[in-house]
């Protein structure tokens, strides 16, 4: 199981130094989706190793998250509203 400490540090990768060769490929990920949320949630953690950065092919992709009560739904519809 991963603590809140070592999910906080996962969360801090910096994309400009990481070495690609450490991080897992999303396209390699296998989502069971016959086990229970809670169990395809930790078996996504325990494919990806780091939630917060990973690759897909060549580009490494980071995710980071604001402190906002906004959902997804709402940031995206926001933005294409305004281009």
């Amino acid at each position: 199981m991963i603590t809140a400490n070592e999910l906080d540090e996962m969360s801090r990768i910096d994309i400009r130094t990481v070495d690609p060769n450490t991080l897992v490929d999303i396209r390699d990920v296998k989502i069971n989706h016959e086990l229970p949320k809670e169990e395809r949630i930790l078996d996504y953690i325990r494919q990806i190793k780091n939630p917060y950065c990973f690759k897909h092919g060549k580009i490494i992709v980071k995710v980071s998250f604001s402190d906002t009560e906004d959902t997804f739904e709402q940031k995206f519809e926001s933005y294409l509203r305004s281009i």
